[in-house]
């Protein structure tokens, strides 16, 4: 990430980043994206491609097609044309052609399956040996951990955030949440409601291509400035489970939450992300032992095996 010199071109590229996974499913011309980021196109192209590391265009069509690969899996009822609508995509077969270009395959023949294998062999590659073993030795969607979800209403939310890209490399995560608490202790906000969110599915995405946020709810009223980005989620329904343990049992939770509990429940993920709330301040009881809720957004299957 840029140093602390940059931070308004960080925060602007980030308003660009948000308009971007907030509207996939419409068209996403340079002009729009840029005027969202305050930017005019043509500086904004090189800037976005010096921050992100890629073209604005090759990031909208992966992001399309990541977002297409979570339909798949977790929307198998629904056509490849509703998919392809949905992420943007003019027309089924012009999804097909770059889902092939990209995956080497068509969606039809895609085995999601084993992409999510692959991805969640990586994540437990980075566990400790013994959390490691213990996801190993639990069959598929297994609540052997007694979870119990609740499915509730949330509020909308304003939330002041710092996006870490690459998150599981380095201490990225905990130098922004350093900079966010400083900023919030500053404002009086430090003990209010501590998000933790990522717009990828680690087990579809390369961790290389991952943006991790670490946010603060904040009330309407509050200024902000060029050291956090800041944005608005809609009011939802989520299912929620309390986690308080070792990351080990974070991950078998999520796992359970997605392959045991949502197949069967009648839900399906809404368009935003797993949220981690904080019970306190993030990491209050060190880095081994989390107490948050699992909140993931969710609304009616509606085309239901």
């Amino acid at each position: 990430m840029p140093d602390l010199a940059n931070l308004d071109y960080v925060g602007r590229v980030n308003r660009g980043i948000d308009y971007v996974t907030q509207n996939l499913a419409e068209p996403l011309r340079l002009e729009d994206v840029a005027r969202a980021a305050c930017f005019s196109p043509y500086h904004f192209h090189r800037i976005f491609r010096g921050l992100m590391g890629e073209t604005l265009g090759a990031f909208i069509k992966r992001v399309r097609l990541e977002r297409a690969v979570h339909l798949l899996s977790h929307r198998k009822g629904t056509s490849l044309t509703d998919i392809a609508l949905a992420c943007g995509f003019a027309s089924s077969s012009d999804f097909s052609r770059a889902f092939r270009a990209h995956f080497g395959v068509s969606p039809r023949r895609f085995d999601v399956n084993q992409l999510r294998q692959t991805g969640r062999d990586r994540m437990r590659a980075a566990l400790p040996v013994e959390g490691r073993n213990r996801l190993e030795q639990l069959p598929t969607g297994t609540n052997a951990d007694g979870l119990a979800v609740t499915v509730r209403h949330l509020a909308a939310r304003r939330v002041a955030y710092i996006r870490v890209l690459r998150p599981y490399e380095g201490d990225g995560v905990t130098k922004a949440l350093a900079r966010l608490l400083a900023w919030a202790e500053a404002r009086g906000l430090a003990d209010g409601q501590w998000l933790g969110y990522q717009w990828e599915d680690p087990e579809i995405v390369a961790p290389d291509k991952c943006r991790y946020d670490v946010g603060l709810e904040i009330p309407d009223t509050t200024a902000v400035d060029e050291h956090v980005s800041v944005t608005t989620f809609d009011e939802c329904l989520i299912a929620e489970i309390d986690v308080r343990g070792p990351i080990d049992l974070e991950l078998r939770a999520l796992q359970w939450f997605y392959l045991g509990w949502l197949p069967s429940s009648g839900y399906v993920p809404a368009h935003q992300p797993m949220f981690e709330a904080w019970n306190g301040r993030p990491f209050a009881h060190g880095l081994e032992h989390f107490e948050l809720r699992a909140q993931l957004p969710i609304v009616a299957d509606t085309h239901p095996l």
